[in-house]
């Protein structure tokens, strides 16, 4: 039977690899296989139900960015809630690019929203870019709806960084926040707690979105800051 390694690589495109690597900046392109996600969506799946995983998991670093794809994907499908959020905080210091910290959704984390907060706050409290980033993208997913509380805005606007994949989170974090809770963001903007390259890309990606109406859209627009 084959590894895990060795079924990726039964999967491989490489005219995919070589795009891949060129939405992922610095990572080498010979890291890349060129699993199409699709793909590695059912291959973890299948491993997952087999049960025969936890040798992988272990295995860090790995070496291709589609081990850590598929990893991502693996701990998405984890059931038990503690033994995700430890597969997770075994993973996220590993992760070194926005797309496999992006395609990590455990579907478990929807069912113990009043644990998961308190590793929300304590991930986007972390001075790794990615952890730090999948804490904001977890409290984007899990709390702008039903469990929303306007105290957690604190969250990410609290996040002060020089980094360009933690600040694009923080802009497309309350621009959804503007398109689901308005009157709880708008002050944000409003009074400029946000800096300026943060404030400015969030009124972009708000102002791209459907959900925002056409006034808010123009009042966004006279929000704009200079410098």
């Amino acid at each position: 039977m084959m590894n895990i390694t060795e079924q990726l690589m039964a999967l491989q495109d490489k005219e995919y690899a070589a795009f891949q690597s060129k939405l992922t900046p610095g990572i080498p392109e010979e890291k890349f296989i060129g699993v199409r996600v699709p793909e590695a969506r059912k291959l973890a799946k299948m491993i997952y139900k087999s049960g025969e995983y936890e040798a992988f998991l272990m295995q860090l670093p790995h070496v291709y960015y589609d081990e850590d794809m598929l990893h991502g994907l693996i701990l998405s499908e984890e059931k038990d809630y503690e033994q995700c959020v430890k597969y997770v905080d075994a993973f996220l210091s590993f992760v070194d690019n926005w797309a496999v910290c992006d395609i990590m959704s455990p579907k478990v984390f929807k069912k113990n929203k009043d644990k998961l907060i308190d590793k929300i706050r304590e991930w986007s409290a972390s001075e790794h870019i990615y952890t730090c980033r999948f804490g904001m993208e977890m409290l984007m997913s899990h709390y702008l709806d039903d469990d929303f509380r306007p105290e957690y805005l604190e969250i990410p606007a609290g996040v002060i960084s020089e980094e360009y994949y933690v600040n694009m989170m923080i802009a497309w974090f309350f621009a959804t926040a503007l398109a689901k809770q308005w009157d709880a963001t708008i002050p944000y903007i409003e009074k400029n707690k946000l800096g300026i390259w943060v404030h400015n890309k969030t009124i972009q990606k708000a102002r791209e979105s459907y959900r925002i109406t056409e006034e808010q859209k123009e009042y966004l627009k006279s929000l704009k800051r200079k410098g």
